[in-house]
């Protein structure tokens, strides 16, 4: 491979896998997917706009994939989390993390039961499909060890005992990029567990005129029940079977690559930006997530805009750039469009 040869390496063909979808499938993907839009249509009479909030958390959902969402209070992160769990026959328990918190708060713990007179094992707060983990970034290192098990091998450890998590089993995690006191910055490797890292702006003025109504009226509005967990099972053996043309394929893993190796890639002036590139993990669920995001629009394959779509949410957390880019307020944002911006669309 030539140094500096963009077309040379966007040549080389990595993949050449997979057959083209099964005509069934797509029928399985459009009926599959319907209870996709009652979810959206049941958390959209609590929750104004944030529509790319609620779907990439959809995302996470029929993926398995862990999702941490990120903006200033009042945002709706947690309500949005709160209405989509109500639209669920799932169970659902939300954790609000702080300084003092201890592992056993989150994980469960050894007691002692005197009428008995023996030690029980009580579970704690992470044994439901649904973990609303409300300022993460509060909790201290023994905290973020144990959360850390519980997303990358889906059970706890409780005393000498190992207890599997339910299945599904998903953590939507908040912080507050603002305030910085009493805080502990997730590591990277954690960061790496999250398959998205959602970053929630400002509503529109319309949006925020329609909060505004919304105030005057008597009852507040409160999401039913439209999905099962057989529901969300089912539609991630679905989402598994998305197809994903080879070119398609090659396209992701140069996307990545490039953010590694940028001078391989014609991007010279981004090697002196970039740290670290998007691990192998940023490949996997670059493919998972475009695949849901896929099944979301009711499609049986990923197309170079589902990529384009959700790249940037799977990779943002995952390249990390020099201090020579934070000096020059370069965001990861601003590399990641570079990448897109130059490297051909197959």
């Amino acid at each position: 491979m030539d140094t500096g040869d963009n077309a040379s390496v966007m040549a080389t063909t990595l993949v050449d896998a997979g057959a083209a979808p099964a005509p069934a499938l797509a029928e399985q993907v459009e009926d599959a997917s319907k209870f996709i839009d009652a979810v959206l249509t049941e958390v959209g009479r609590v929750v104004v706009g944030q529509n790319q909030m609620i779907e990439r958390i959809l995302i996470s959902l029929i993926t398995g994939g862990h999702c941490l969402i990120e903006g200033v209070p009042g945002l709706a992160k947690t309500l949005t989390v709160k209405t989509l769990a109500q639209t669920l026959r799932a169970s659902f328990q939300r954790i609000q993390f702080t300084p003092d918190l201890l592992p056993a708060d989150i994980t469960g713990t050894i007691i002692y039961n005197m009428q008995k007179g023996e030690f029980t094992q009580k579970r704690g707060p992470l044994f439901a499909n649904l973990v609303l983990a409300d300022e993460v970034n509060r909790a201290p290192a023994k905290v973020q060890s144990a959360l850390l098990e519980a997303m990358q091998e889906r059970q706890v450890t409780i005393g000498e005992t190992t207890h599997k998590l339910p299945d599904p089993f998903l953590v939507l995690a908040t912080q507050n990029p603002i305030e910085q006191e009493g805080t502990f910055p997730l590591p990277e490797a954690q960061l790496d567990r999250f398959m998205l890292l959602v970053k929630v702006g400002y509503p529109t003025a319309l949006d925020e005129r329609a909060m505004l109504d919304r105030m005057s009226d008597l009852d507040n509005p409160v999401a039913n029940e439209v999905a099962t967990v057989d529901d969300i099972v089912r539609a991630r053996k679905l989402v598994k079977q998305i197809y994903i043309d080879p070119r398609v394929r090659d396209y992701i893993v140069h996307l990545v690559q490039a953010t590694r190796r940028p001078r391989d890639y014609g991007l010279a002036e981004l090697a002196p930006l970039i740290e670290y590139g998007g691990s192998p993990r940023a490949t996997l669920n670059l493919a998972t997530a475009a695949r849901a995001y896929a099944f979301l629009q009711h499609r049986p394959f990923v197309t170079p805009d589902d990529i384009k779509a959700i790249a940037t949410d799977v990779m943002r957390h995952r390249v990390v750039l020099t201090y020579e880019a934070e000096a020059e307020e370069i965001q990861t944002e601003d590399v990641i469009r570079r990448v897109f911006e130059h490297l051909p669309v197959p």
